[in-house]
């Protein structure tokens, strides 16, 4: 096994520590004392576990160890970091907690991607998958707000009222509300992008599609044909 590909399964085992020392500064606060040193060990295993991705691309591209095993355990690798975060930092208890739809919405769209994907293969026998500039901006920004939480950031809390009805913002919610945009409009245009993949395919037009199924047919009785001709 390659250097590259050690490291990166040491980020994968870095995970659960993570999201283990986070649940437990979670519960310090919940008790009402919190263990500062907890959030910090979480904090640093999250840099490390971060770092590590630069370090081992790096490896394998200047000591050419790049591998299939290294191209499958590399997105796992940094997509599971960053989801094992936001949704550790969702249910944790701490003194700002990511909004409940911000991890649905960021789960909800990597599962359209990937059941995506699934249908395209299935339908098409390939899958284009091009990173959008939307998806990009998702990411930076979601590894932001994730980052910024965890350091507990809140520069100014905002309390006003609109109506009746009390209205508070916190400078934490900006981040994360611009990073749910994106990700919402990389979500949508992933999926335009497959839609388009299948209408290449000729699997959105009907007519296409009873052209294929008469070749098909006629393809069929023509085997048939050839068969009983041997007997």
């Amino acid at each position: 096994m390659t250097t590259a590909n050690k490291i990166t399964i040491a980020r994968i085992l870095l995970i659960p520590v993570f999201v283990m020392m986070a649940i437990y500064y979670g519960r310090s606060v919940q008790a009402g004392d919190p263990q500062v040193w907890e959030r910090w060990v979480a904090v640093a295993i999250f840099v490390i576990a971060a770092a590590s991705d630069g370090i081992d691309g790096y490896i394998a591209r200047r000591y050419n160890q790049r591998s299939k095993l290294g191209v499958i355990l590399d997105p796992i690798a940094d997509k599971g970091l960053l989801v094992a975060g936001i949704i550790t930092l969702s249910v944790s208890n701490w003194d700002y907690e990511f909004p409940v739809w911000f991890p649905v919405l960021v789960i909800a769209r990597d599962l359209i991607v990937v059941l995506g994907a699934v249908v395209l293969h299935f339908l098409n026998g390939s899958v284009r998958v091009r990173a959008s500039l939307a998806g990009k901006c998702a990411t930076a920004l979601q590894m932001v707000a994730l980052v910024l939480v965890m350091l507990q950031l809140n520069f100014f809390t905002y309390h006003a009222h609109l109506g009746s009805m009390p209205w508070t913002i916190r400078f934490l919610d900006l981040p994360i509300w611009l990073a749910g945009i994106f990700t919402a409009i990389s979500g949508f245009g992933y999926i335009m992008d497959g839609v388009a993949q299948l209408h290449d395919r000729g699997h959105g037009d009907p007519a296409r599609h009873d052209q294929s199924v008469t070749e098909t047919v006629v393809k069929s009785e023509k085997e048939e044909e050839v068969h009983d001709s041997r007997e």
